[in-house]
């Protein structure tokens, strides 16, 4: 975001509230492997967006919490001691489902008045609604009191206000990163004991490329709270042979392949998914920390063929743009990112051939759908902070 950007989000918050605010911000993510394992106790590498969701902010003397969206043009309002309706399917339950998780788990919060804007898109798969949980989190958090705010524990209010007020059974890859992303680092994040390596992007003559396909998902959407389900039943199924396990997480894959014939053809296709993401995710770890960008790219694409066959979470225009990329030079790895149904993909380009990638995915979508993606380069950025 430009600083008239938020020069405008400062004005507009003098005009609302006529006073001067503090100004609190959280990324976007783009997952860059380690699709739909966060919550089976798995692994993923996801990294912090250079787009972020802002909140201009001022504590109140009451209990009462006034927000207007810039960009919806939108104002609500709710009392900390009132909690409102759940599931009402408003972008305020995240703001509301945010506060309310912060009190259970006993931050001392403050009335405020709140300003929000946003660069990260909405619906693309690119965590728009944690980047607005965790901005939300910290800045009241921050408001409230004078002590530091734990980022893991805003992270699970996040996570938290998506389960009890939104209705999406996520896990906790896209706030967790939203939280405690690091420039210039992705995380390897174990989703079980809720650490985290950063892992240096070392990309040589290569980006990050991201390609939008305009196709907005709904994660809330009863296919994703399915996947769940369909990985917990395999879990029930192979723990009579492998007792103990508590998630896919625990199941190896010469464990899967001895063991598969026990489970139903979909649930045994969703466990292979995640039993292999793990697997991959970890690989293309090694990849990327030993510079085989090659690789790591094979890797990429091997996680969205799985995705797309097994797991069977991405769409028409999701696999054009990835088989379309796989044919391009200068296009080392791609694969749908996000929970799916639409949003983008992300790719692995090398500089030289960018320029030539980024039109020719533009031109070919354009002519099989009738209209142009959206196209952008992102490097690894911060997590939640206080803007200067």
């Amino acid at each position: 975001m430009t600083l008239p950007d938020l020069e405008r989000l400062r004005a507009a918050f003098r005009t609302e509230y006529q006073a001067e605010p503090r100004i609190f911000s959280a990324p976007g993510r783009v997952n860059l492997i380690g699709e739909h394992t966060d919550y089976n106790d798995g692994f993923v590498l996801p990294m912090a967006l250079e787009h972020r969701t802002y909140v201009a902010a001022a504590p109140r003397q009451d209990r009462h919490v006034r927000v207007r969206s810039l960009d919806l043009g939108q104002a609500r309002e709710f009392y900390l001691d009132r909690p409102g309706p759940k599931k009402r399917g408003a972008w305020i339950d995240y703001v509301e489902g945010t506060a309310q998780a912060l009190l259970e788990r006993g931050f001392p919060l403050k009335g405020a008045e709140l300003v929000l804007m946003s660069t990260v898109p909405r619906g693309a798969g690119l965590s728009s609604s944690a980047a607005l949980e965790v901005a939300i989190a910290l800045t009241l958090a921050t408001l409230g009191s004078d002590a530091v705010p734990d980022r893991v524990e805003l992270a699970l209010a996040g996570q938290a206000a998506e389960h009890q007020y939104v209705g999406t059974l996520c896990g906790i890859m896209d706030q967790f990163i939203a939280a405690l992303g690091k420039a210039g680092h992705a995380l390897l994040i174990d989703c079980r004991s809720l650490s985290a390596k950063p892992v240096p992007m070392l990309l040589k003559d290569a980006v990050v490329l991201i390609v939008n396909t305009l196709v907005h998902h709904e994660l809330a959407s009863s296919e994703y709270n399915q996947r769940r389900a369909e990985c917990q039943e395999g879990v029930r199924l192979l723990s009579g042979k492998l007792p103990g396990i508590r998630a896919l997480r625990d199941v190896s894959p010469a464990q899967f392949r001895e063991h598969q014939g026990l489970l139903p053809d979909v649930v045994r296709a969703r466990c292979r998914h995640v039993i292999s993401e793990d697997e991959r995710t970890l690989n293309a770890v090694a990849a990327l920390e030993t510079g085989q960008l090659e690789r790591f790219g094979e890797v990429m694409f091997a996680s969205h063929a799985s995705l797309r066959d097994d797991y069977q979470v991405s769409c028409k225009e999701l696999d054009f743009l990835v088989e379309r990329a796989k044919t391009l030079p200068g296009v080392l790895g791609a694969r749908m990112t996000g929970g799916g149904f639409g949003g983008c993909t992300v790719n692995l380009v090398q500089k030289s051939q960018l320029e030539a990638v980024t039109t020719a995915l533009k031109a070919q979508y354009q002519a099989e759908y009738g209209r142009e993606p959206e196209v952008f380069v992102t490097e690894a950025g911060d997590g939640a902070r206080e803007e200067a």
